[in-house]
């Protein structure tokens, strides 16, 4: 039988989570049955939603199973298919990935056309990670023409891209946080209007000088304190997209929000989403950001790790403040 590595979780974490909890893993794949296609993974997603997910506790989607193989999104090539519809040599996008090969069900795999993409696109700018970014500027909090926008996190894979769409939306004043070089970042290549390091700076005070008149619409990735100081600072009918809590993962201890009666004050609406409840719009998506990519408007970021074997490398780096990683993080599995 044919055998293919995958990543299982060895262990759960007791605080941050570390290489030891991972196991890469030998295993058969099994000969695909009626309706199913066997999938040779060329990339992989890695991203921080993972991190909970490693902990034995419910959220919106089920925890990893100790020495079972983890999952997330990928892009491969069809290599054997008993469905119809589907052929060998086919590009597909699925959620079960963090292996070298999948057999999966024809209803769990959807193809794509590559179009000039690297695959990689696919997983980022063109993926889960840009139709977050374009859902909570468009839908959940949607930007308005000569809003002040403020967008946390806002050199990782979303913020990135949140950042631009609030201008592409009409945006007067985008501004970031983030750390490091990375502030730099922000405003030298993603556009952004200002930026300032969230280690080094007190939120409250930079937003008051940064948005004195306040903020219209606010796309938050990390919670805790930057996200205490923002409600500090909305505008009457001010706009929150909730899309993560980068400040609580990797067994940080919860930060308690004292401010939340400015919501009200505000007439403010803050609004939790995640991804998977909208995808009846993501060919909505793919046709506009398609057409900002090949107009050239939207700038786009990955840092690709190779082999199956760096999966953890990844992983790990991008839940470190102030690591080197910035956009999206894909392992490459192939070219």
């Amino acid at each position: 039988m044919q055998t293919a590595r995958q990543w299982q979780l060895a262990r759960r974490p007791d605080g941050a989570a570390t290489a030891e909890d991972f196991a890469l893993v030998e295993a058969p794949v099994p000969a695909p049955g009626p309706g199913q296609v066997v999938v040779r993974n060329t990339r992989l997603s890695v991203d921080p939603y993972m991190r909970g997910r490693m902990d034995d506790k419910p959220s919106y989607i089920p925890p990893f199973a100790l020495n079972s193989p983890l999952d997330g999104a990928a892009v491969g090539v069809v290599t054997e298919s008993r469905a119809e519809g589907l052929e060998p040599g086919q590009v597909v996008e699925h959620f079960a990935g963090l292996r070298e090969v999948s057999v999966l069900n024809a209803a769990a795999v959807s193809p794509i056309a590559l179009d000039g993409y690297a695959p990689e696109a696919f997983l980022g700018v063109l993926g889960p990670t840009g139709f977050t970014a374009w859902l909570g500027t468009t839908e959940i909090a949607p930007v308005r023409e000569g809003d002040t926008v403020l967008v946390t996190g806002a050199a990782g894979a979303v913020g990135g891209l949140a950042g631009q769409i609030a201008r592409l939306r009409g945006a007067a004043r985008v501004i970031g946080s983030a750390s490091g070089e990375k502030v730099t970042h922000l405003v030298d290549e993603l556009g952004y209007d200002a930026a300032f390091d969230y280690r080094t700076a007190d939120p409250g005070e930079e937003l008051s000088r940064l948005a004195p008149d306040g903020l219209d619409t606010v796309f938050d990735n990390v919670g805790g304190p930057q996200l205490e100081a923002a409600l500090g600072r909305l505008r009457l009918g001010a706009r929150i997209a909730l899309c993560g809590m980068a400040s609580q993962y990797d067994g940080r201890e919860p930060y308690g929000i004292t401010n939340l009666f400015e919501l009200t004050k505000k007439r403010a609406t803050a609004r939790g989403f995640i991804v998977s409840d909208h995808y009846d719009l993501l060919s909505r998506f793919r046709e506009e950001v398609g057409g900002w990519l090949h107009d050239g408007r939207l700038t786009h970021r990955e840092s690709v790790f190779e082999g199956i074997e760096s999966v953890p490398e990844a992983f790990l780096g991008l839940l470190r403040s102030g690591a080197p990683t910035s956009g999206k993080v894909v392992v490459r599995l192939e070219s």
